[in-house]
């Protein structure tokens, strides 16, 4: 893996700035640039400039081909995200849609592009006792450090997806709860708190909303929702988060990107 530069600083032009990326050379690096600025954009500051950078030093702050770059916009245009003006520049739309298919392909950086852009809510946090699942993840605990959360559409307020997060006691006394009403658990965890995040495993089925996701989705009872499981571990093999996330099911479909090599 390759830590890229900070982005160079145009005095002139008063540009939105992304968040560096370290770059995985196994897998695609027009999507790992894609979903590193799409995670940029959408968890930006309601303040911050709408102008994005040049392509050139897009390029060189990622550390990727203009080329590369090029087709990581293209994918962010098409989703709706930013337009493109011959001479003036590119821009992120200010009112760019904040939903989108469940996507994976393997990269630590879609899954918090996947979980950005979105007004957060923590409904409650604190100590729960282990039960089902949750035993076999953390078999060396009594107890894990529990994290409720409600997504809503940043334009429209609509409920999108509430989450909730089994976080491993050693890890969950070095977060902030408040943190998470700003960025998704995936960067609090790398980027926030230091985890040396190793992989995810992320499982994606079929079910009808329960009680409690029903009248915080708003959505009737028992109607379609997608469940998705991600299991964070660290370097050491430990598991360090269990999230289980419920989305609206008539917001949200599931994507898989299959790359041939």
């Amino acid at each position: 893996m390759t830590q890229v530069p900070q982005l160079p600083q145009t005095p002139q032009v008063t540009a939105f700035a992304p968040d560096s990326l370290v770059l995985n050379r196994k897998l695609p690096l027009w999507y790992q640039v894609s979903q590193s600025l799409r995670a940029s954009i959408l968890g930006r500051a309601q303040d911050a400039s709408l102008r994005l950078p040049t392509e050139e030093q897009l390029a060189a702050h990622y550390g990727v081909s203009v080329l590369t770059m090029r087709q990581a916009l293209k994918e962010l245009e098409t989703e709706g995200l930013i337009s493109r003006h011959r001479r003036r520049g590119t821009f992120i739309e200010p009112r760019a849609r904040r939903v989108s298919p469940v996507r994976l392909l393997g990269s630590i950086d879609a899954i918090v592009a996947q979980q950005s852009g979105e007004r957060t809510t923590v409904l409650g946090h604190g100590p729960q006792a282990l039960t089902g699942d949750l035993v076999e993840y953390f078999p060396e605990c009594t107890e894990v450090v529990g994290y409720r959360r409600l997504r809503c559409d940043g334009d429209s307020g609509e409920p999108t997806n509430w989450a909730e997060n089994a976080v491993h006691p050693e890890v969950a006394a070095r977060l902030d709860a408040a943190d998470l009403e700003r960025w998704p658990m995936t960067k609090v965890l790398r980027d926030r708190v230091g985890v040396r995040i190793a992989r995810i495993t992320d499982t994606v089925e079929a079910r009808l909303a329960d009680p409690v996701t029903a009248e915080l989705l708003q959505v009737p009872l028992l109607s379609p929702i997608l469940f998705y499981t991600g299991v964070t571990y660290d370097e050491s093999g430990r598991v360090v988060d269990v999230a289980q996330i419920r989305y609206r099911g008539d917001r949200f479909s599931f994507s898989v990107t299959v790359e041939a090599h």
